[in-house]
């Protein structure tokens, strides 16, 4: 019976470190298809006078009962915690009464116009 050969294993360095680098590679998409650049961190907008009263009448909004969640229950309006809200944006108003453009100025007056509108309407 004739010995069969011995069989040698070669290892290609070259193979191994081709190999490392794409799977580098791999992860570093995988990463940035689960995380893209600016994704990471929650955006904001910019900070202009027109967020805070959004923000503020967000607030006045949901108080009143006005927006809210689909599946959440309807509750009664919280009318302290809504007027807050708008003598909020109404001291807004006045202390930056002469340092407003006209468009920051109507937006101020017509929010707060909105949200008394709602406010004297639920509280009757």
């Amino acid at each position: 019976m004739a010995k069969e050969p011995e069989k040698k294993l070669i290892i290609d360095e070259d193979w191994k470190t081709q190999a490392h680098k794409e799977k580098e590679v791999l992860k570093e998409q995988e990463k940035q298809e689960h995380h893209p650049e600016g994704e990471r961190e929650m955006q904001f907008p910019p900070a202009e006078l027109s967020a805070l009263v959004s923000m503020l009448a967000t607030q006045a909004y949901l108080a009143l009962g006005i927006i809210g969640a689909e599946e959440e229950e309807q509750h009664e309006p919280d009318l302290a915690a809504a007027q807050f809200n708008i003598d909020l944006i109404a001291m807004i108003e006045e202390k930056t009464r002469g340092n407003v453009t006209e468009k920051e100025e109507r937006m101020l007056s017509g929010t707060l116009h909105q949200l008394r509108m709602v406010f004297v309407e639920l509280s009757k």
